[in-house]
C-alpha cells in the first residue's frame, strides 16, 4: 500500500498537553484581568469616584499582582491538570478552594498593612467577579475553544509493557486530550489488543493509517534502538510534520513523574536537565532560601520546644530528640535530628524497617506530631548546616538505600541533589511503606530533579502547608 505525502494534513488543530494547559492558563488570566476591571468599576461607583484613566493608573499594580497570585494558587492546587479540567464539578469545587485561599491571603496582607493602604471592599468585589468569570470560562470551555479541545489522534508504536503502561495512562489521565487510534506492531501481533486497543498493522502500513485516520502524534514505546522498517516509517511520519514522542517523555508530561521501569536504554531521561558544572543562579537562590527559612523556623521551634518536650516526656519514657543516620548528597551520610515520635528501642527486634500507616510503635503524642509534621522541625538545623535542603528527595537510611539501589533502576540518581525536608514525592504521593512505594516516590523525585525551579519549589512549599493544615502527615 502506498501513501500520498501531499494528502497528509490535519483538518483541526490538535493541541499538545503543554499547549492545552497554556490555553487554560491564558483564559484564566484574562478572567482575572476582567475581574480586576469590574471590581475597580464597582468600587469607583460605590465611592462616587470618576471611573477614568486617572482613577485606573494608580491601581495598575492590581493588574500585575492578582494575575500572578492566581496563577500561583491555581498551579499549586492542580487547577491546570487536564484530568481535573475536564471534570466540571471537580473544577468547580477546586475553584471554591482557590478563591477562598486568595481571600485569606488578602486578609492577611490587609491585617499587617496600614489601615488605608488597601481598599477594604475591592477584594470582595474582585473575588465575586473572579469566581463567576472563571466558573463560566471553565464550564463553557468546550464551546469557547472547541478547536483547542480536539483530542490528539495518536498511534502507539510497539507492543511491549511500555505500550500497555502508556495506553493505560492516556486512558486514565488524559482521555479527553488523546484518542488512541491503534497500535502498530508486528505481523505476529496484528489482530491482538493492548489494553483493549487493537494492533491494527505493521510499520509497512504506518503512513496509510496516518493519512486515513488524521494522526498527529506517534508514541514510540520500545526502550531499545528502533531499526529497519519501523525507523524508516517513523522518519516518514516525522518528515510529514507528525510529533514523535518517546514513551518516557510523554508519560512524564502527563503524570509529572519519570517511569523508571520503562526507561531502558534511554537512561538520559533520568538525569537533571542541567549538568552539575553549569552555573545556575537557582542553586544560590535556593541555598539563600534554605538559610533564611530554616533560621526563622528554628526561632519558632525554640518557642515551641518547652511545651513539646514536656508532652513527649509525659506521654512515654525516653529522650526528647531522636537521631538517625541518613544518606545525603552524593551518597554521603549524616545524622538527622527529629523529635521522638516512637517508643524507645522501636527497632530492637525488627531491625531497620519502613514506618507504616497506624504504626503501633508510634506514641499518642508522636501520632499527633507526625500528622502535623512537628516531629520534623529539628531537621531545620540540618537544613541550616547544609546537610539537607528545604525541598528535595527525602533522605533514606543506608540499609534501605543499599537494598533499593539493587532492586530499583536509577535509584542512585536521587542522590545527585541534597535531600529535603519536603519534596515533590511527599506532596504528590502517600506515605511510603514498602519497596513498591519507594519505586513510585522515586519517579516523582526524578521529575523534581529534572525540573527544579523556584516556581516548583514554591508550589511544593504551598502544598506542604496545605497538608500540614489538613494534618495529612503520617
Amino acid at each position: 500500500m502506498l501513501f500520498s505525502p501531499s494528502k497528509v494534513k490535519h483538518s483541526r488543530l490538535q493541541l499538545r498537553i503543554s499547549e492545552r494547559r497554556l490555553v487554560l492558563m491564558l483564559g484564566d488570566v484574562l478572567c482575572v484581568l476582567l475581574a480586576v476591571l469590574v471590581a475597580l468599576y464597582i468600587w469607583a461607583r460605590v465611592a462616587n469616584y470618576t471611573f477614568d484613566l486617572g482613577f485606573l493608573l494608580p491601581q495598575v499594580t492590581w493588574f500585575v499582582v492578582l494575575p500572578l497570585l492566581w496563577v500561583l494558587l491555581a498551579t499549586t492546587n492542580g487547577f491546570y491538570e487536564l484530568a481535573l479540567a475536564y471534570h466540571r464539578m471537580q473544577s468547580f469545587q477546586r475553584l471554591i478552594l482557590i478563591t477562598a485561599q486568595l481571600l485569606v491571603v488578602y486578609v492577611l496582607v490587609f491585617f499587617f498593612s496600614n489601615r488605608d493602604a488597601l481598599p477594604r471592599l475591592f477584594i470582595i468585589y474582585y473575588g465575586i467577579a473572579l469566581f463567576l468569570l472563571i466558573a463560566v470560562w471553565r464550564w463553557f470551555n468546550p464551546a469557547l475553544i472547541g478547536w483547542a479541545i480536539t483530542p490528539r489522534r495518536v498511534l502507539v508504536i510497539g507492543t511491549d509493557s511500555s505500550a500497555q503502561t502508556i495506553i493505560e495512562t492516556l486512558q486514565r489521565d488524559a482521555k479527553e486530550s488523546y484518542h488512541i487510534v491503534g497500535v502498530i506492531g508486528t505481523e505476529e501481533t496484528v489482530g491482538q489488543a493492548i489494553s483493549y486497543v487493537p494492533v491494527i498493522g505493521t510499520a509497512n502500513d504506518l503512513m496509510n493509517f496516518v493519512y486515513r485516520d488524521n494522526i498527529s502524534e506517534l508514541v514510540v514505546t520500545s526502550n531499545k534502538e528502533i531499526i529497519g522498517e519501523t525507523f524508516q516509517a517513523v522518519m516518514d511520519a516525522y518528515e510529514q510534520g507528525l510529533t514523535i514522542s518517546p514513551m518516557p517523555i510523554l508519560y512524564e508530561r502527563i503524570t509529572e513523574c519519570v517511569p523508571v521501569s520503562h526507561v531502558g536504554d534511554q537512561w538520559t531521561v533520568v538525569l537533571p536537565m542541567q549538568g552539575q558544572s553549569n552555573f545556575n543562579p537557582y542553586t544560590l537562590l535556593k541555598r539563600l532560601m534554605d538559610v533564611v527559612f530554616s533560621g526563622l523556623g528554628l526561632l519558632v521551634f525554640g518557642a515551641l520546644l518547652p511545651v513539646l518536650a514536656l508532652i513527649i516526656r509525659l506521654d512515654s519514657k525516653g529522650g526528647i530528640f531522636y537521631t538517625q543516620t541518613r544518606v545525603g548528597l552524593y551518597g554521603r551520610t549524616f545524622r538527622i535530628i527529629k523529635l521522638r515520635s516512637m517508643v524507645t528501642d522501636a527497632e530492637k527486634f525488627t531491625g531497620a524497617v519502613f514506618a507504616e500507616q497506624n504504626d503501633p510503635r508510634v506514641t499518642r503524642v508522636g501520632r499527633f506530631m507526625r500528622k502535623t509534621r512537628l516531629d520534623e522541625l529539628p531537621q531545620l538545623w540540618n537544613v541550616l548546616r547544609g546537610d539537607m535542603s528545604l525541598i528535595g528527595p527525602r533522605p533514606e537510611r543506608p540499609e534501605h538505600v543499599q537494598r533499593l539501589q539493587e532492586s530499583i533502576p536509577f535509584y542512585r540518581t536521587r542522590h545527585t541533589i541534597a535531600p529535603g525536608l519536603t519534596g515533590w514525592a511527599q506532596v504528590r504521593y502517600q506515605y511510603g511503606a514498602d519497596d513498591h512505594d519507594a519505586l513510585i516516590k522515586l519517579q516523582y523525585d526524578l521529575y523534581y530533579i529534572r525540573h527544579r525551579s523556584l516556581l516548583l519549589d514554591i508550589n511544593i512549599l504551598l502544598r506542604t502547608v496545605g497538608r500540614v493544615l489538613k494534618m495529612g502527615g503520617q
